[in-house]
């Protein structure tokens, strides 16, 4: 056993604490040629990323979004993640996923989201496509061995519509443009998943729909058109829960920007969206790229003054047709993304 006396103890223990504090302060500063590889320590949890929830239709560019993928990786460099909804056959049931809080952001028409914030709901418009006067989306169609072949054969007829929506629109404005009492028509409430077997089975004698509707109709159940273009073209826009725009409105902001990126892409690659199309929901491709052709260019903004004053005029006109319950003011139902 060796011993070792108090004082040469003490002198030990004091040469290992300083070799010890020398040893931890050169390795604190030591550096690698180029960037350095140590980790630095941080008592902070990082960021987590705000959640966006992106409801989706039978088309448009949320639907393309969704099969591109590159929204999800943007978004998430900006600390965004992204969650998917849908898809939904009609505007109506996505306003109400926004409106159940199981959506944040979708795309829809501006009939049915102005009958929607009419009715209460709380939404808000983020950001708009502007009207196309050219674009074939809309149409009123009929059995390829109707009678009907022009707008003023659907008096005393049945017409299947969906109410409050973008069908029952275009066909008041049909009407109106051809002075057809609106009376003489028969409005059918109709979603697209009733009114297109009804058509075809003959239970009602023409249908007003949008795409992709209007083009499986005509390639796959040989319907055709009785209208051309929308006597009354309409915005697309993209309807925000109140709520999530007050609460985010920068994510708000930055999720409808790389929205309107994806739309830019849609216009480049339209092959490649159709194939994005046939992918999710399970249409041919001649459907598909005549959806994207009918539907034309896709390009979203954020509204302006002139914008404003047209879905205000819309609005004004729908309460005029006894669609509305009430007046809405679209100025104050612009979201607050500033």
């Amino acid at each position: 056993m060796i011993f070792i006396s108090q004082s040469r103890s003490q002198q030990i223990s004091s040469f290992l604490v300083t070799t010890l504090f020398i040893s931890v302060l050169a390795a604190g500063c030591t550096r690698t040629s180029g960037s350095s590889t140590a980790i630095p320590v941080s008592n902070q949890t990082s960021e987590k990323p705000q959640l966006m929830r992106l409801g989706y239709q039978k088309g448009g560019i949320i639907l393309i979004a969704r099969q591109r993928g590159e929204l999800e990786r943007q978004l998430l460099t900006q600390k965004i993640k992204v969650e998917w909804s849908g898809p939904f056959d009609r505007c109506a049931t996505l306003l109400q996923a926004l409106n159940g809080n199981r959506a944040d952001i979708g795309s829809c028409g501006d009939i049915p989201t102005i009958s929607g914030i009419a009715a209460g709901q709380p939404l808000c418009i983020g950001s708009l496509q502007r009207p196309n006067p050219n674009a074939l989306g809309n149409a009123i169609v009929v059995r390829s061995s109707s009678s009907i072949n022009k707008p003023a054969d659907l008096v005393g007829k049945k017409v299947a519509v969906n109410q409050g929506g973008a069908g029952e629109y275009l066909l008041l404005k049909v009407l109106e443009k051809e002075h057809i009492p609106k009376e003489q028509v028969q409005r059918v409430y109709l979603s697209p998943n009733d009114a297109a077997p009804a058509l075809y089975q003959g239970s009602i004698d023409a249908w007003a729909v949008w795409e992709p509707y209007v083009s499986i109709a005509e390639l796959e159940h040989n319907a055709r058109r009785i209208t051309t273009t929308h006597p009354a073209p309409t915005y697309g826009l993209m309807v925000v829960r109140t709520d999530t725009a007050k609460e985010n409105p920068a994510a708000v902001k930055t999720t409808l920007t790389a929205l309107s990126q994806d739309g830019e892409w849609l216009n480049q690659n339209s092959d490649a969206a159709a194939d994005f199309m046939v992918k999710e929901l399970k249409i041919s491709e001649a459907v598909a790229k005549q959806v994207i052709k009918n539907r034309g260019q896709e390009s979203y903004v954020f509204p302006n003054n002139q914008d404003i004053a047209n879905l205000q005029k819309t609005a004004d006109w729908l309460l005029e047709q006894k669609i509305l319950s009430q007046r809405i003011d679209i100025a104050g139902a612009v979201c607050p993304l500033k």
